[in-house]
């Protein structure tokens, strides 16, 4: 049997099923894997002190019931922007250190309901401001295959949770790659949904208009499961969509691609792009190709443009979302913001500000609208787009000093899916110095189960699906 370390969600519930192990020991052997590597690779802030003796209760369960619930006994690593009772929510920042929920986000409650164990909250950019994990207050979290490296982010932690294999699954959001591009850094699956597809409420707000909850996991049929389970339209947020939840699970296993079109957009393959990094997605297109689908190459909007997109809209909306913490109502006072959350609100403000709203805002919108319209044609005669996740493997740590702009560099292959709320999935395609690259499968909106069959397809016929030795790495 594979160390318990290694198992799926399936695989998780059949050893269950079969005696193999309970849910106390699955929980302890995480708790034991925690201890020993935390301290070095710093993915969790908070531990949660009941997940013991929420695994006895799994056990009881099962013994009366089976399994009747779709992650029943299912440890989970949760980003810590989600609102938990029980376990304290900071999203990485000091001006909530120590803050305590009185109310839990609507997919964490989903996910609870679902039977569903936190082992506990994972580090993250502070706000989600960032794609280092460096802008947290709490220390940067380190990538599982080489420390020297960074994991990613926002989602650093969730990601680096799965990678180093401190969980089974995890949750984290995605603003503009904040899922996608962590995941391809350390080499797992991750998975952004429609926006609107999964709740936002209890979801400490980066960009309310792109905020999206989604997966991080060690294969595709998991994060297929878990997006399953947060899916839907929820009454606490009205950007939630009423239409139906597809069966996610029920789309995959697929043996090929046949009658598929699937799109290479030349403009992803970028000038300054490594020519290793392009090998490996001219690979995967090839490898899409051999198991049925059609690939072409086509021509989209520069991705340059998404950058001053979403740098407009994302600081704009910052600076609304932040100005609840005031320090009077929850939380300490504004000194307490790291350098980056003020950057990007004296930013956000200045561009909603009389006499530049025009000039920034509405022309951002405006730009963002030609995005979201050029994607509704593609998708006219194309089933999926495909690019890199990431212009190239994790950097260095560090890599952020003195560039404000960073986030929006590394995510510049992200962002305009994210603008126009489309479903993408992250999958790893390949290695370069030893780091994973990603491929993203990107799809319109509310066709996750079309993108879910994709990377499943292609995840099953690909060998790219592996994890780090931390005894050696660390």
């Amino acid at each position: 049997m594979k160390p318990l370390h290694e198992l799926t969600i399936q695989e998780v519930h059949e050893g269950y099923r079969n005696h193999t192990f309970t849910c106390v020991q699955l929980v302890q052997h995480f708790l034991d894997r925690i201890k020993k590597y935390n301290p070095r690779l710093n993915i969790y802030l908070a531990l949660n002190e009941h997940a013991l003796e929420q695994a006895a209760a799994v056990d009881r369960e099962i013994v009366e019931k089976g399994i009747d619930r779709e992650l029943l006994g299912i440890p989970l690593a949760i980003k810590d922007n989600f609102l938990t009772t029980g376990l304290t929510t900071t999203a990485s920042s000091y001006i909530l250190k120590g803050f305590m929920p009185q109310y839990d986000s609507t997919v964490t409650e989903k996910l609870l309901a679902a039977g569903a164990i936190f082992l506990g909250k994972t580090n993250m950019d502070s706000f989600a401001h960032g794609s280092s994990t460096e802008t947290s207050d709490f220390g940067p979290t380190l990538n599982p295959w080489n420390p020297k490296h960074l994991p990613g982010g926002s989602s650093g932690g969730s990601a680096a949770a799965i990678a180093a294999q401190l969980a089974t699954a995890a949750l984290g959001s995605e603003t503009a790659g904040s899922i996608r591009q962590p995941a391809a850094w350390v080499g797992i699956t991750g998975f952004k949904p429609t926006y609107g597809r999964s709740s936002r409420y209890g979801v400490i707000a980066m960009a309310s208009s792109t905020d999206s909850p989604g997966p991080l996991a060690r294969t595709v049929a998991d994060a297929a499961l878990i997006t399953q389970v947060i899916a839907g339209q929820d009454a606490k947020d009205a950007t939630t969509s009423p239409l139906p939840v597809e069966n996610y699970l029920g789309s995959l296993n697929k043996p090929d691609l046949q009658g598929l079109k699937i799109a290479l957009v030349k403009e992803y393959l970028l000038p300054e792009m490594r020519s290793d990094v392009k090998e490996l997605i001219l690979a995967a297109a090839d490898k899409l190709r051999s198991l049925g689908a059609t690939v072409e190459e086509i021509s989209l909007m520069d991705p340059q443009y998404a950058i001053g997109v979403y740098t407009v809209v994302q600081r704009s909306e910052v600076s609304s979302n932040l100005s609840r913490f005031d320090g009077i109502r929850f939380g300490h006072d504004r000194s307490a913001f790291g350098q980056e959350t003020k950057r990007r609100i004296m930013l956000g403000t200045y561009t909603l500000s009389a006499g530049y709203y025009d000039a920034f805002y509405k022309k951002a919108q405006a730009v963002r609208t030609k995005i979201i319209e050029e994607f509704a044609e593609v998708f006219k005669t194309y089933d999926a787009v495909i690019g890199a996740v990431s212009p190239g493997p994790a950097l260095p740590i560090g890599a952020t000093k003195d560039q404000p702009m960073f986030g929006e560099m590394e995510d510049i292959l992200v962002e305009a899916s994210s603008i126009a709320g489309l479903t993408s999935a992250g999958i790893p395609c390949g290695f370069v110095d030893g780091l994973p690259i990603g491929l993203q499968i990107t799809c319109d909106q509310f066709q996750e189960e079309k993108a879910l069959m994709i990377a499943d397809c292609y995840q099953q016929n690909t060998s790219f699906n592996l994890f780090p030795d931390l005894d050696q790495t660390l």
